[in-house]
């Protein structure tokens, strides 16, 4: 992609975003803490931010900015850790200390397994497993042993429908449907394509599907909107279960998911270029996701614009939309003379409107950055997850083709 200084700047932010999952990596457990920023939450980890950044590893290690051996010891030591953790239907909470092991609440109710969480977790590990196959096959099997442990179909209370939460003190009280579109696609591939506890496929066609902000069909900025809310919401729609994911020819029930997230990315963009509000910085800088902000952390997107840009939201999106994602880059290592580089690469956010960065990084937010350059130059991560058979299995089971032809 582009000249060798292009290529320069893409391994310096792989390389310093990677920092975050090894030099910040929680010491006792290997995961990736929550946040950085916020001495209380030191020993605070989370489940799906340590999935991404097992394949920001796995793309480090490709790329020589880690030694494979160290990943494959720091993939071990978390595997160590989460082989001793308390589980939900074999599925893990969204936040856990990293020293004890106990499970942190997420909120009020929130104090038992995530099924999105460990989705994302389980997308990590799977891809992790497909590069250590061959090599290191004692940890490619502790692996699936905890991959085949989560019971997906106990989140599903009827066959018609997953939800989001469980735990043995709520039940299913957090009542949360896990109903499109949004982040947790991969959650529906994964669990049907479970070996051990899959879901029933009506969980997908008659839970996911079957919600008024599954379709779309709108155009807004002349650019037609397949699915999702008003304008796409924000931009970790079309990454998260996109990491591994590879969204190139994959199509199901008439949409086209590379044009899906292509979409939402530009109509992400051409929003912050139009500016509606009039925020300052706006135009070079673009990409409105979930992220820091000057009053706290929120869902930011076209419909909740507050002039707070996230660099991972543009980063994230280079598959979609290569020379804007790389003009974006550029600004961002640009800004106020570097201003918005930090310890792991960019900070979570800025606002030129309030004039303000963030003092943090985020492991929701950092382990995107690094995966999603990974497949936009490489395809890497794409073709190891996309390489497990189970993975085929839960497309081919929801309706998935690839280019046209079944998928398993």
């Amino acid at each position: 992609m582009g000249s060798v200084t292009t290529r320069a700047l893409l391994d310096r932010v792989q390389r310093e975003t990677l920092r975050y999952f090894t030099d910040f990596a929680h010491p006792a457990s290997g995961m990736a803490r929550e946040r950085s920023g916020n001495a209380k939450m030191m020993d605070t980890v989370t489940t799906g931010g340590t999935g991404f950044g097992i394949m920001a590893m796995i793309a480090g290690a490709e790329r020589g900015f880690i030694a494979r051996g160290e990943a494959v010891a720091r993939i071990a030591l978390i595997c160590r850790f989460l082989e001793s953790l308390p589980r939900y239907r074999g599925a893990f909470a969204h936040w856990i200390n990293g020293n004890t092991g106990e499970t942190v609440a997420f909120s009020t109710r929130d104090d038992g397994g995530d099924i999105v969480e460990t989705a994302f977790l389980m997308m990590g590990l799977l891809t992790a497993r497909e590069y250590l196959r061959g090599h290191e096959p004692a940890l490619a099997l502790r692996i699936d042993a905890l991959w085949r442990a989560v019971d997906w179909a106990g989140y599903c209370p009827t066959p018609d429908a997953m939800m989001w939460h469980w735990s043995p003190q709520q039940d299913f009280g957090m009542a949360l449907h896990l109903r499109g579109w949004h982040e947790a696609l991969i959650a529906f591939v994964l669990g049907a394509g479970s070996p051990s506890h899959p879901i029933d496929v009506r969980a997908y066609s008659d839970g996911w599907k079957n919600s008024p902000s599954f379709r779309n069909g709108h155009a807004y900025y002349r650019i037609r909107l397949p699915l999702g809310p008003e304008m796409g919401g924000p931009l970790f729609f079309a990454h998260y279960s996109f990491m591994g994911l590879d969204p190139r020819g994959l199509a199901e029930g008439g949409v086209d998911y590379f044009a899906q997230n292509r979409a939402q990315v530009r109509i992400n963009r051409a929003h912050c270029i139009a500016n509606p509000h009039g925020f300052a910085g706006y135009g070079k800088a673009w990409g409105l996701t979930s992220s820091d902000g000057p009053h706290g952390y929120e869902a930011f997107s076209p419909t909740d614009d507050k002039g707070v840009i996230a660099p991972t939201a543009a980063l994230a999106s280079m598959p979609y939309l290569p020379e804007a994602c790389l003009a974006a880059l550029r600004h961002f290592d640009a800004y106020r003379d570097g201003a918005l580089w930090g310890e792991y690469g960019f900070r979570d956010a800025f606002s030129a409107q309030e004039d303000w960065i963030a003092p943090s990084h985020l492991a929701i937010n950092q382990g995107p950055i690094v995966a999603m350059i990974e497949n936009a130059r490489s395809g890497l991560l794409w073709r190891l997850f996309m390489s497990a058979p189970e993975v085929r299995v839960g497309l081919d089971r929801l309706g998935f083709t690839i280019d046209g032809g079944r998928v398993a």
